[in-house]
């Protein structure tokens, strides 16, 4: 598995990353933390430093209140997507905005890339590319939502069944057991 690449934006403690470059759109996901409000897009400077970190916003690049709202909703599509859910506005809106082009690598492989760099919407394009290859190589169907409804955190299973449910089965696993488990025995001691 390795070590998260210096660049990573987001939670050095991340136990369960997704491979390069996938572990991009992870890290996207997980810049709203639901368990405590937290959201790293919600307001300009802590969305700026976050998005050029990740390579998203190129660092001369201004970011509107419109392009942080984009981005915001981008990053709900392509959770529902992960989901399972259709909420696929946003994502055509802003592939039908951006334009990839097709380039040739030295060794003969070819790639598709965001024709520009000038702007959000450029890197945010680059996240749906990337989603397109993880779709092709069969590693998106690994990207999961932890099943605690309170913690919803983004996590990349590598179990060999493709079965996993939690972001930590230690923390959220257990917590969601436990509190089964007190509501089976409360309505077991119900008159």
């Amino acid at each position: 598995m390795g070590s998260l690449p210096s660049w990573y934006p987001f939670d050095p403690d991340e136990i369960k990353p997704a491979p390069m470059p996938l572990l991009l759109v992870q890290a996207f996901l997980n810049t709203r933390y639901y368990e405590d409000g937290r959201d790293l897009l919600a307001n300009e400077e802590d969305a700026r430093t976050w998005l050029t970190s990740a390579g998203l916003l190129p660092g001369a690049a201004g970011l509107s209140m419109a392009e942080l709202e984009s981005a915001r909703e981008v990053r709900d599509g392509i959770r529902s997507l992960v989901e399972g859910g259709s909420r696929l506005a946003p994502l055509r809106e802003l592939a039908g905005a951006h334009q990839a082009r097709l380039i040739v690598q030295k060794d003969g492989a070819l790639t598709l890339e965001p024709s520009r760099r000038e702007d959000i919407g450029d890197g945010l394009l680059e996240l749906l590319l990337i989603i397109r290859r993880a779709q092709e190589d069969g590693t998106w169907k690994r990207l999961r939502v932890c099943a605690n409804p309170d913690c919803r955190w983004v996590f990349y299973d590598r179990s060999r069944n493709q079965q996993g449910h939690w972001c930590d089965m230690a923390v959220c696993g257990n917590r969601l057991k436990n509190r089964r488990l007190r509501a089976r025995q409360a309505s077991s001691t119900a008159p």
